[in-house]
């Protein structure tokens, strides 16, 4: 039985790594905006048809 209480305090251990890493990148990072510029060539907004 101890190794079953050993695996399962490794995975609490991990998950309150995982916990806290995502709470840390919560409270730390602050991202910025920023415009994006996407350009769309005309050739795909107006197609021409074929002549026939």
């Amino acid at each position: 039985m101890p190794t079953l209480f050993r695996f399962l305090f490794v995975l609490a251990a991990i998950a309150g790594i995982v916990y806290g890493s995502m709470v840390a990148l919560v409270m730390l990072v602050n991202p910025h905006e920023r415009d994006v510029t996407v350009r769309i060539p005309s050739e795909r907004l107006n197609p021409t048809t074929p002549q026939q």
